[in-house]
């Protein structure tokens, strides 16, 4: 079972709404994972996919209706089915680490010019970023190599 989610406020971006949704969903189980942000209009909107089995979906569905990240204001909430992919949970999970670290990295370092924390310190930080970044590309070119799979069996090369 697929689910998109649409959750709209005048503060549902920068509260940490995407990873508050993907903790639950990895807690719960669920196959399926994707959230982002984007804006409608002038009101911000978290866009959730999910997928899982029926009971899974439930849950999520109840929790998402029920509990909210402390700083957001959610004004609505509306849920629908949806019949298109989603990204696997554990991908999705990657993709967020990734994208905290290429925003933490030049923080860090703003802060260490700052400070004078140690340039071993500063090695390491480079270090986590390339290490993240391989594998986000390796998981980036499986996905296009399956896709053009998937495509080439339904003859839509």
């Amino acid at each position: 079972m697929k689910l998109k989610i649409k959750i709209a406020g005048p503060k549902v971006h920068d509260v940490g709404y995407r990873y508050f949704l993907m903790s639950n969903a990895i807690d719960l189980g669920l196959k399926g994972f994707h959230a982002r942000n984007r804006m409608n209009g002038e009101k911000q909107e978290v866009l959730a996919l999910v997928e899982g089995d029926q009971e899974e979906i439930a849950d999520f569905k109840e929790l998402v209706e029920t509990r909210k990240p402390e700083l957001s204001e959610v004004s609505s909430i509306v849920f629908e089915d949806y019949g298109g992919d989603v990204m696997r949970v554990g991908d999705y999970a990657q993709v967020c680490t990734a994208l905290q670290m290429n925003k933490a990295i030049p923080l860090l370092l703003k802060i260490q010019n700052n400070t004078g924390a140690t340039p071993q310190i500063l090695e390491e930080l480079k270090g986590l970023r390339e290490d993240i970044q391989p594998g986000y590309a390796t998981n980036f070119r499986q996905m296009q190599t399956d896709i053009r799979a998937i495509k080439d069996r339904l003859g839509m090369s």
